[in-house]
């Protein structure tokens, strides 16, 4: 499947990748629709490089390894970090690779999974537990996303969440902090269908908005949606020295109004959150515990195909995650 950059996606026949030298080929099993895909599919991402095959949420079995792989066999079951990083800019050296200046996103500036084979650098592949399923494997990498965010927010544990947007990655948030002990987690979520998985997930409050909250000021709020109006009820539910997980996908020119005096007079800290760093390889290993509650937001699944249809399903107040299979 190849997206344009202007909204138009089609199948064509494209050579199989071969495995270059520190490279392998996989056939995906599955691969996850998000936010990202539809900004990117209609040039609203600023990675995107066009024509290009969508898809970064996947895994599979490797078909074939290049020179130099030792660590992998065909037949291996693996998912992959769709970021590729250059390792020697200063974000790399200080751990940041998903803030790489030379970052190169699978699915993004270079083909991605939404095809029968994809090939990638083999420092970005992870075996993968036998026992995940085909279905929660996709699923790893934005559990790899909430893992991140959470890290970025030190003693979050010790502390009630909001989290605003009851898509894919703010159910994962609720699944996650739940499973890691938060004090209580509270979604902000317009569509019920999507209050009720949070609530089924360990939520203990659901509302479709701030202000319905049994409770109104939050140490930590978790911006999921990647919408300004959302963003800016999170700002608002912020009590003194309240901290924003922003990690949302809003769109280059999307803003927000802020209150510099209430930054200054609360000591609120805004914190960005960008794809999953390298948390990988953890999320891969929760996934053995969490996955039969994650599969539970897999709403809708298509063949490649169909992939237009995925996407307009995907942007649906009925569906929660998409994968395409």
């Amino acid at each position: 499947m190849v997206a344009d950059g202007h909204g138009g996606v089609d199948v064509r026949d494209l050579p199989v990748p071969t495995a270059h030298e520190g490279w392998v080929v996989l056939a995906p099993v599955g691969t996850g629709v998000c936010g990202t895909d539809l900004h990117l599919v209609h040039g609203d991402y600023p990675h995107g490089r066009f024509p290009v095959v969508p898809g970064h949420e996947f895994a599979g079995y490797i078909t074939e390894v290049g020179r130099g792989v030792s660590e992998f066999v065909e037949g291996d079951y693996v998912g992959v970090n769709p970021n590729i990083a250059c390792g020697t800019c200063g974000s790399c050296r200080r751990g940041a690779t998903n803030l790489c200046t030379k970052l190169i996103p699978i699915g993004v500036a270079i083909d991605g999974s939404c095809a029968e084979y994809v090939t990638v650098p083999r420092r970005t592949v992870h075996r993968l537990d036998p026992s995940i399923m085909h279905r929660a494997a996709p699923l790893i990498e934005p559990l790899g996303c909430v893992l991140h965010a959470l890290d970025r927010v030190p003693d979050w544990q010790d502390h009630e969440i909001v989290v605003f947007g009851a898509g894919s990655i703010g159910l994962m948030a609720v699944a996650l902090a739940r499973a890691e002990g938060a004090a209580g987690v509270r979604i902000v979520e317009p569509n019920p269908a999507r209050r009720q998985a949070a609530l089924e997930l360990g939520a203990i409050e659901g509302a479709t908005s701030a202000g319905e909250l049994d409770r109104q000021v939050f140490d930590i709020a978790l911006d999921a949606s990647g919408h300004p109006a959302a963003i800016a009820q999170a700002l608002g539910a912020l009590g003194p020295r309240g901290r924003l997980i922003q990690m949302g996908v809003a769109s280059p020119t999307a803003s927000v109004a802020l209150s510099p005096y209430e930054v200054f007079a609360k000591e609120l800290t805004i914190i960005g959150s960008n794809s999953l760093a390298d948390k990988y390889a953890e999320a891969a290993e929760r996934m053995v515990e969490l996955q039969n509650e994650l599969v539970t937001m897999i709403t809708a699944t298509y063949p490649l195909e169909d992939y237009a249809q995925a996407l307009i399903a995907a942007q649906s107040p009925d569906q929660i995650k998409v994968q395409i299979i």
